[in-house]
């Protein structure tokens, strides 16, 4: 059934793109337009309505991105769903593999065994000066004073999230529109992508090699009229890559005639056994620099620094007074006491040397077994395979979860992520076994049938 153009048109009073969709949505929602409903073409409403059919098709982009309608091109749009609840759809994807998975490797996510022993730094965070106010303090004194002397450039303005992602997503939220042009880096971190198709943005991969993004690329892209750059500087999530100090200089470069801003996510933190280097030091102005202290000091401690110039953090820490305002001044405290503790800075070296053991463990066996891969940094390894799908349905037969590249990718080369941090000398050459036949197709068949 289509939807009658000047019905729809008389239904919509705001004609930005925001707008149209949030108007359509509701029609959808209430009923007024049912499910099966094809939508008017984009050129036809566009007209209609005096905008762009640039404008359309954003709107219309939103609702896919909601799966509140689907379709493309001459085919066109339908309304396929009237559920408007925003949600990751890719990290929840990533799920729970049930009880037949004996190698949950899917989330590259710290060994327990390997954070420190939180209970003192617990109780240092009951010393806060300002425990129970309810001031709006942006970040702790003590925080401040502790990670100042570590951090890789000057900032201006600092602020306490709660989390690596929880800073991103809030910067995304306030400082970029639907239909913004961001460059990421491709591929990237799972949730960095559901949180750009959540806003509505339209996302620009930029390429990757061993160094880190690729400035050539990055020039081309920024013609395009991107808004900002999304990149991680060291020890990437996927690949496990680090952004060189000659890299980092010619990104810079490329970015010389651009008013782009420029979002660094340090999501391992001091896990990292490589150097940082920021654009910050080069373009403080328009640098926001987010280091996240949950794998290397502890998830439930839910805490992440984000630092910039003090107008763009005033607007993102206005916007958390939706919500929260504030992180626990407890955990806070906390991390600052950590953080200047002799022995969970030896806690934390010493683990970063364990997590390169057991990369290297399984780089090993690997090796062993005719896949060579670069011995790079973090907490897995990034193995190509001719079949992401086939790999997966291996594994899983086998008893073991890993992360299909399609949930971090825009681009087509096949892979998976498997995470290393858990390795051992009894599970690594039965996890290698299974990483072979699946990353050999035309092997593993002849193995399996």
């Amino acid at each position: 059934m289509a939807l009658d153009l000047s019905w729809l048109a008389s239904r919509l009073t705001d004609v930005s793109v925001k707008g149209i969709a949030v108007e359509t949505a509701a029609l959808i929602h209430s009923g007024e337009i049912p499910l099966g409903t094809q939508l008017p073409p984009v050129r036809d409403l566009a007209e209609k309505l005096g905008v762009s059919p640039a404008t359309i098709s954003a709107a219309w982009r939103q609702l896919k991105q909601q799966k509140v309608v689907v379709g493309k091109g001459r085919s066109g749009i339908w309304v396929c769903g009237d559920s408007l609840t925003p949600r990751p759809v890719r990290f929840e994807q990533i799920g729970n593999y049930g009880s037949a998975i004996r190698a949950d490797l899917a989330l590259a996510a710290p060994d327990p065994a390997l954070l420190p022993d939180l209970k003192t730094a617990m109780q240092m965070g009951l010393v806060c000066p300002t425990l129970n106010s309810y001031r709006r303090e942006a970040i702790v004194p003590a925080l401040l004073a502790a990670i100042t002397p570590r951090w890789p450039y000057k900032a201006e303005a600092w602020l306490a999230t709660d989390g690596g992602f929880d800073a991103m997503n809030g910067l995304i939220q306030t400082l970029f529109r639907p239909g913004d042009k961001i460059i990421i880096e491709d591929p990237t971190a799972t949730r960095l992508l559901d949180m750009l198709d959540n806003l509505g943005a339209e996302i620009l991969p930029l390429a990757c090699d061993d160094e880190g993004p690729l400035p050539g690329a990055l020039a081309m892209l920024l013609k395009k009229g991107a808004s900002a750059l999304i990149y991680q500087p060291r020890t990437h999530s996927a690949t496990g890559h680090t952004v060189s100090l000659a890299r980092s200089e010619a990104l810079a470069a490329a970015l010389a005639n651009s008013t782009a801003l420029i979002i660094e996510d340090d999501g391992i933190g001091e896990l990292s056994a490589q150097p940082l280097y920021t654009l910050g030091r080069i373009y403080p102005e328009r640098t926001l620099h987010v280091r996240s202290f949950s794998k290397a000091y502890g998830p439930d401690l839910r805490l992440a620094v984000l630092s910039g110039p003090q107008k763009l953090i005033g607007r993102i820490q206005s916007w958390r007074h939706f919500g929260a305002s504030w992180t626990s001044r407890i955990l806070q405290q906390a991390v600052a006491w950590l953080l200047q503790d002799e022995e969970t800075q030896r806690q934390i070296a010493h683990a970063r040397e364990v997590y390169q053991q057991r990369r290297r463990l399984l780089l090993a066996a690997l090796a062993n077994r005719g896949i060579d891969l670069p011995d790079r940094d973090g907490l897995s390894l990034c193995i190509p395979v001719q079949s992401e799908q086939f790999a997966m349905i291996t594994l899983a037969a086998r008893g073991i979860a890993v992360l299909p590249g399609e949930r971090c990718r825009s681009g087509g080369r096949q892979f998976i992520r498997v995470c290393t941090a858990m390795i051992t000398t009894e599970n690594v050459e039965s996890i290698a076994d299974a990483l072979a036949l699946a990353c050999h197709r035309e092997q593993a068949s002849r193995a399996d049938f």
